[in-house]
């Protein structure tokens, strides 16, 4: 999985798409998963990274990412 390479990420957490003009937010943890995936992490080293950091169960956390990942893909920001 990789970010779409018309994608824009500004430190704020607004998302633009240049092919199409959407802009979306996220935040400041989007923001890091985001920059995880541009560095080439998948989902189970975002899950790790993510446990380690914050106080969060792990079914807390599979579901948000697994949502978060999810809305990235129909917003087209996600490439697989």
């Amino acid at each position: 999985m990789k970010i779409n390479k018309k994608i824009a990420v500004s430190e704020s957490g607004f998302v633009f798409d240049s092919s199409t003009g959407d802009s979306f937010s996220v935040n400041p943890i989007g923001i890091e998963i985001i920059e995880m995936i541009r560095d080439n992490k998948n989902e189970d080293e975002i899950k790790r990274e993510l446990l380690d950091k914050y106080d969060v169960s792990v079914p807390v956390l599979e579901k948000s990412l697994s949502e978060f990942i999810g809305s990235l893909r129909n917003a087209k920001i996600l490439e697989d």
